[in-house]
């Protein structure tokens, strides 16, 4: 196992800068997300992880040692992409067995580590068999077996994911997070997919541009996102986000004002998740336009002065229909405002209705 460190790492090809400035510790043990949208630099991290990029500038350590400069093959990582990448030609038994040919590797030690870590994910029944016999869900678990037979201080997860049904995605996620919390190995996963970063990792290390947003807990980026990119980025549906103007202890959006606490002026935005909007008897007057059934929660589309706002619901059954007029409400604490001009979260600062 590792504890891995990002000393002010950068990694730069000529102009174009990929991670600037990346300093980050992960525990050994800790399952840790690389979380953020295409181009955010995440997948570059994870490469200078596994040795096949080299840092441009900083330091990258494993256990408090620098290994900038160590190859990919002298590294002790495994890693599963979202490909699989296994070898068409060979067995189950031999794509697993793979990697510990250039461990050099008893043959006694070699196939007691592989029988072992087959039973383990549940693949040991398919020995024989090529990777095109086998289905996603049985390729991706012996991708994730060859990659922990060399038992690894670090495990690293591409996306592994993303070629699956929704299904066989719930069934995986619960599978590796079981996995890795039985093997203590450390963990990093890269993903654009929140559902997968808030249901798998222990934190969540957001990215957007090559640097870092936040790194937190699930329940901290989405209930206290310290900046409007993360706010917006985790959360389906997704936050309510007004733009408004902040002076006297009132927030005006589209003319409405309502009562602003905390030290806050200018330009803003009022940011509310869905669930936190609710109807009541007496509010703010609203006309419903969209219904969008969600099993067991209705996500209302309704237009208010505020503007356009989404509500979801618990229950299936709808309580109400296109057009009809209705009163919402929301309360201060489930309320976040943001500076516009810096786009962070303005600590302290909520809003409500008026009385």
């Amino acid at each position: 196992m590792a504890r891995i460190e990002f000393d002010r790492i950068r990694k730069t090809w000529g102009d174009v800068v990929a991670v600037d400035a990346l300093t980050l510790t992960i525990d050994d043990g800790e399952f840790v997300s690389l979380l953020g949208p295409s181009g955010c630099g995440k997948s570059t991290t994870l490469l200078m992880l596994a040795g096949i990029y080299a840092p441009t500038e900083g330091n990258l350590r494993f256990d408090g040692q620098v290994v900038n400069d160590v190859e990919a093959r002298d590294r002790n990582v495994g890693i599963v992409f979202q490909s699989y990448a296994l070898y068409p030609h060979m067995s189950v038994r031999e794509n697993i067995l793979f990697p510990l040919r250039f461990k050099k590797v008893a043959e006694s030690e070699a196939r007691r580590r592989v029988e072992e870590v087959a039973k383990l994910v549940h693949v040991d029944e398919l020995m024989g068999r090529r990777p095109g016999q086998l289905s996603g869900g049985q390729q991706q678990r012996v991708a994730l077996a060859r990659a922990l037979v060399k038992e690894p201080q670090l495990l690293l997860l591409d996306e592994p994911l993303s070629n699956l049904d929704a299904t066989l995605r719930m069934t995986m996620r619960a599978e590796i997070k079981a996995l890795q919390a039985k093997l203590g190995v450390t963990t990093i996963l890269v993903t654009h997919d929140q559902i997968e970063a808030t249901t798998m990792a222990d934190r969540i290390v957001c990215m957007r541009a090559g640097r870092i947003e936040q790194v937190g807990t699930p329940d901290d980026l989405y209930l206290r996102p310290t900046s409007l990119f993360v706010a917006g980025f985790i959360g389906a549906p997704p936050i309510n986000l007004l733009p408004g103007e902040a002076a006297d202890g009132k927030l005006v959006i589209n003319g409405f004002a309502l009562a602003c606490e905390g030290s806050v002026a200018g330009d803003v935005t009022l940011g509310i998740r869905p669930e936190s909007v609710y109807f009541a008897d007496a509010g703010i007057r609203a006309t419903v336009d969209q219904i969008e059934p969600m099993g067991r929660e209705t996500l209302y589309r309704v237009n208010c002065p505020l503007g356009s706002i989404t509500v979801l619901e618990g229950g299936s059954t709808f309580h109400r229909r296109i057009g009809d007029v209705a009163m919402l409400r929301f309360d201060l604490g489930d309320t976040l405002v943001f500076d516009r001009r810096t786009e962070r979260l303005v600590k302290g600062a909520g809003a409500q209705l008026s009385d």
